[in-house]
């Protein structure tokens, strides 16, 4: 990882579950009074549906459908805000408005929510960073990343009618317009070196001083 500190993880998850709770929460009052908040969600092209943009990644149309989002958020927050210091927030942002802005822009005629956009978006954007930097923790992330949740690839394309592929979608393209954006923000780790290939090249260079030996 990034950090040398193994530390700073733990008061970054601590965050990222605290804001998880605020979620469940927001879905247990819904529940609780037997309120109907996919009304708030992101209605395409309606003013009203502006206010969406900002209130749809925290509602859910079941429990089913938080749970499902829930150890995803946890995973992929943690592991942006801990490899990419620098340039986290500002990826956080842009997918979660961005992502809204374009379902609200070009999506069909439906309430839009839940917190898949947020999700499908950090995937991408630490896969493809990951495939661009070429750091050996960037890669590993980006591998550990797409094995856990590289069928999201699926879920930008049309399945059921009642998921909003669009959200992934816009989310998804987010995230690698991030990973271009912000590929050289995060400084990448020194290079680590195994004493076999100390060895190797203190055995060139030596080999390649006899030669100037011959040849002077």
């Amino acid at each position: 990882m990034a950090s040398e500190n193994p530390v700073l993880l733990k008061p970054i998850a601590t965050k990222v579950i605290f804001a998880i709770i605020v979620v469940w929460l927001i879905k247990g009052v819904e529940l609780a009074f037997n309120l109907h908040f996919n009304v708030i969600g992101i209605e395409p092209r309606e003013f009203s549906g502006l206010l969406g943009i900002v209130l749809a990644p925290m509602i859910h149309g079941s429990f089913e459908h938080l749970f499902s989002n829930t150890l995803a958020m946890f995973i992929l927050t943690t592991a942006l805000f801990y490899e990419y210091p620098k340039s986290a927030k500002a990826t956080f942002l842009i997918i979660y408005f961005g992502s809204g802005l374009g379902v609200w822009l070009f999506a069909r005629d439906a309430y839009h929510f839940g917190a898949s956009g947020l999700t499908h978006g950090m995937m991408f954007f630490l896969f493809l960073i990951g495939v661009i930097r070429r750091d050996k923790p960037a890669m590993a992330l980006a591998m550990i990343v797409f094995f856990l949740y590289g069928s999201m690839v699926w879920g930008v394309l049309p399945t059921k009618e009642e998921i909003s592929f669009e959200t992934h979608l816009f989310g998804a393209l987010m995230g690698v317009f991030c990973a271009i954006y912000f590929r050289n923000k995060d400084p990448k780790p020194p290079e680590k070196k195994y004493s076999w290939e100390i060895e190797e090249e203190s055995d060139d260079a030596e080999e390649t001083k006899n030669r100037e030996d011959v040849l002077y």
